[in-house]
């Protein structure tokens, strides 16, 4: 997961960042450490301004993606669909 480095890019900290979602900074660690829920994750993109996407990949890996091509999860190897949003 990326949550750390774009922490880092936007000039924030996890502290800053758990206080948006309203939960303690140890609360978060352990999200961003454990098994991520897919809830969790779309709060964090959301607090964050980024696609949820992002929290996964980031642009230099997607843009060499052929539109409507895929990825692979990491950690499973499951294949990742990517949309468009309309």
């Amino acid at each position: 997961m990326r949550i750390k480095e774009i922490l880092k890019e936007q000039g924030i900290t996890q502290v800053d960042l758990a206080e948006r979602l309203g939960i303690s900074r140890q609360a978060l660690g352990k999200q961003i450490q454990g098994k991520l829920l897919v809830e969790t994750a779309e709060r964090i993109a959301s607090a964050l301004g980024v696609p949820l996407w992002q929290l996964f990949a980031s642009p230099e890996e997607v843009a060499g993606t052929p539109a409507g091509g895929f990825l692979r999860c990491p950690k499973c190897g499951a294949r990742l669909t990517l949309h468009a949003e309309d």
